[in-house]
Order: C-alpha cells, then structure tokens, then sequence
C-alpha cells in the first residue's frame, strides 16, 4: 500500500501536468503566432478562438500545483526555493497573458491595441519557455544539499540544457497553436494558417531532433528507466508515429487528425519526461542520495489516502466540465458584439 499510494499520486500529477501541456499548449501557441496576423479583424479571431477556454486551461496548473503541494510537500517547497525567479517570472508572464486578452479591446485606438498585442505575444512565448527551462533544469538535476535544502545560484538555471528546452517547448505550442487555428478559422486566412502549420511544424521537427540528440549525449540516465522496462520503448514508438502523422494530416487536409496527432504528441512527451525522472521528483546534481523522491517527500500515508478518495470525486468534473465547454465553442470562429 505504501509503494501504490506514493506511485499512484505520481500518476496523478503527471496525468494533471499532461492536461496542461496539452490544453494550455495551444493557448501559447496562438499567442506566439499573434504577431504573425494580418490585421486588426485577424488578430481578433485569434484571440476569440480561445477566449473561452484559456482560463479554463489554466485551472490544469493550478490544481498540479495544489496536489504537488499536498502530496509531496517536500517536493513543491524546493522547487519554488529553486525556481524562485523563474516561478515570479512565469506568474507574471500568465497574469500578462489574461490582461492582454481582456484589455486589448477595450479601447480602438491603435497604440492601445498595439501595445496588448505585443504583450500577448510576448507573454505567450516567454511562458513555455521558462517552463521548457525548469524541465531542462529538472532532467539535469538541481543542487541539492543532505537537508533538502537548495545550494545553487539563482541564474545557474539558464545554461545551454535548459535553454535548449526551452526553445524546444516554444517551438511545440507553436506547432499546437497553428493547427488549433487551421480548425478554427476559414477562408483566406485559414489558408494563410495553413502555411504557418509546415513552417512551424519543420520548426518543430529540427528542434525535436536536436534536443533528443542532446538529451541523449548530456543525460544518459534518461534512458535508464526504458531499458529496466523495455514496454516503455512502445510510448516512444508511438510519440514518432505521432509526429510523423501531423504532416500527412496536413497533407490531406485533414486538421482534426493533425490536432490529435499534435496532442498525443505532447502527451507523448510529458509522459516520457516522467518517465526519465522516476522514482524522484527533484534530481540532486551533487550526490543522487540527496534527491527527493516520490517517498521521501512525500506527505503521510493517511494524508495520501484521504486525498486520493478527494481526487476520485473531483477529477470527473474537472474531465467533464472541460469537455462540455470545448464542446460548447466547437466550431469555426465568429465575431460578434461581444467578442474580443
């Protein structure tokens, strides 16, 4: 019981962490690409094909936040010690995300907009970027001390891994983005979209290569869970089977395809990144015995218990009320008197 309740909260997380990168991937990336937008009616559309759903998808990464602090207390307190700068700068980049979209058409002047419209943009990209960071970060290790406590300087996070990453997940919610706004948009710039999804998705693919090469060469242990369970290999299939599909999807003119090629793409990704760090949550990069796992941080065997039976009842209406509103604003983009 020890060893399940420990693995399942695991789980758990990493089912909430992939919602969010899915969910919330495409968000970012149709706020990357909001520059890229011809005009003021264009730049609208964007903005109004996901006005109902960002904060929505926002709620996935809250309540991460909350399980990771209930269940692994030890965990979450060196991770914002750690992470402390990126943490305030990743809040203010989301809190700027959420104000560009409601304040950018509050007023028509053209400054006014301008100015949101960058901050969106701007927003967008640093957010998967500094999020990319604190992967890298986390598949390199962190310096941690015997007291749990973090030894390293607060801008050692930004070395060349880490970038890399980070790159890397701006260049995949693009990609997400892109085909998002194929499915919500029409006529001319739905075809305009069209050519962003190849140039984005190449985009994607060079840094995918790239930074699996990377991995690979600077972080061997990433690999060692795969070898000890070698059914994990079939994710990896599935992940390049995944990426290679959002072409032909595209090719063929078929979004609905490449949309859920692109999500099983990130889902993909999350899981392998879990898979690459487990049993620990927070590697040690001064001696592995230092590094926190999913037992030694973890909260009480009764605190998991009673959590878990909270998590049963609540999850199904966090899957359901997502589903009902994506259900709800299904459909190509339209603007009205009430939109952005």
């Amino acid at each position: 019981m020890h060893i399940s309740l420990n693995f399942i909260w695991f789980m758990l997380l990493g089912v909430l962490l992939t919602g969010y990168a899915v969910l919330d991937g495409f968000d970012f990336g149709v706020g990357i690409l909001h520059l890229f937008a011809r005009n003021d009616n264009d730049r609208r559309i964007f903005l109004n094909s996901i006005g109902p759903l960002w904060d929505g998808n926002e709620v996935w990464l809250v309540t991460f936040a909350g399980a990771l602090f209930a269940a692994f207390p030890n965990a979450y307190a060196l991770a914002f010690s750690g992470f402390y700068l990126i943490f305030m700068f990743t809040m203010c980049t989301i809190i700027f995300r959420a104000v560009s979209i409601e304040f950018r058409s509050k007023r028509h002047w053209e400054w006014w907009r301008r100015m949101w419209d960058i901050s969106f943009c701007v927003s967008s990209t640093l957010a998967p970027f500094l999020f990319g960071v604190m992967v890298g970060c986390l598949f390199m290790g962190l310096p941690i001390g015997p007291d749990m406590e973090f030894t390293g300087r607060v801008l050692g996070h930004f070395s060349f891994y880490p970038i890399l990453v980070g790159v890397f997940a701006v260049a995949a919610c693009a990609m997400h983005g892109s085909i998002f706004l194929y499915l919500k948009t029409e006529g001319d710039l739905q075809e305009e979209v069209r050519h962003w999804m190849w140039h984005t998705f190449g985009i994607f693919l060079i840094m995918y290569m790239i930074t699996t090469i990377v991995t690979l060469v600077e972080i061997p242990t990433a690999t060692a869970n795969l070898v000890k369970m070698p059914w994990l290999w079939s994710v990896v299939l599935l992940n390049i089977l995944a990426i290679a599909n959002i072409p032909r999807a595209i090719y063929m003119k078929r979004p609905g395809y490449a949309f859920i090629s692109s999500m099983c793409t990130l889902a993909a990704l999350a899981f392998l990144f879990g898979v690459a760090i487990y049993p620990n949550l927070i590697v040690s990069s001064t001696n592995p015995q230092y590094s926190l796992n999913i037992y030694n941080a973890a909260s009480s065997q009764k605190t998991l218990s009673i959590m878990l039976i909270m998590a049963c009842l609540g999850l199904p209406f966090v899957f359901a009320y997502t589903a009902v509103v994506y259900w709800v604003f299904h459909g190509k983009v339209q603007l009205g008197k009430f939109s952005y």
